[in-house]
């Protein structure tokens, strides 16, 4: 998978320096599968997608839908194991976070998102 730097353009802040991009089947049907953790610094997005599921997951995770013109349009913060997300019909691509990056970054609904 592709390695890139995620930010939260409005905000000027990083979101993660370690974010990799998810965008073929495989790669997609994985997702955060068989890992036991996500550290601050992770994220994973997965593009194309409108929903979230997290069967077989160990952890929680924080999830911002984002529109093609890279505006943050829902959030979903502390996904559990387990937990389906409703679909989201203007979502282009998901981002997976830690847990509290959220809160953390202050990152809110009509946010821009940058990929570097």
């Amino acid at each position: 998978m592709k390695k890139v730097i995620l930010k939260n353009k409005t905000l000027k802040k990083v979101l993660a320096n370690n974010c990799y991009i998810a965008d073929n089947f495989f790669s997609r049907l994985k997702g955060l599968l068989g890992k036991n953790s996500l550290n601050e610094d992770e994220a994973l997005i997965i593009k194309p997608c409108k929903s979230v599921h997290m069967f077989f997951m160990k952890f929680s995770i924080d999830v911002l839908f984002v529109s093609e013109d890279n505006k943050v349009i829902k959030i979903i913060e502390n996904l559990k194991p387990w937990q389906v997300t409703k679909v989201v019909k203007d979502s282009k691509y998901v981002i997976e976070l830690s847990k509290g990056t959220v809160k953390k970054t202050k990152t809110d609904i009509g946010n821009i998102i940058s990929i570097v």
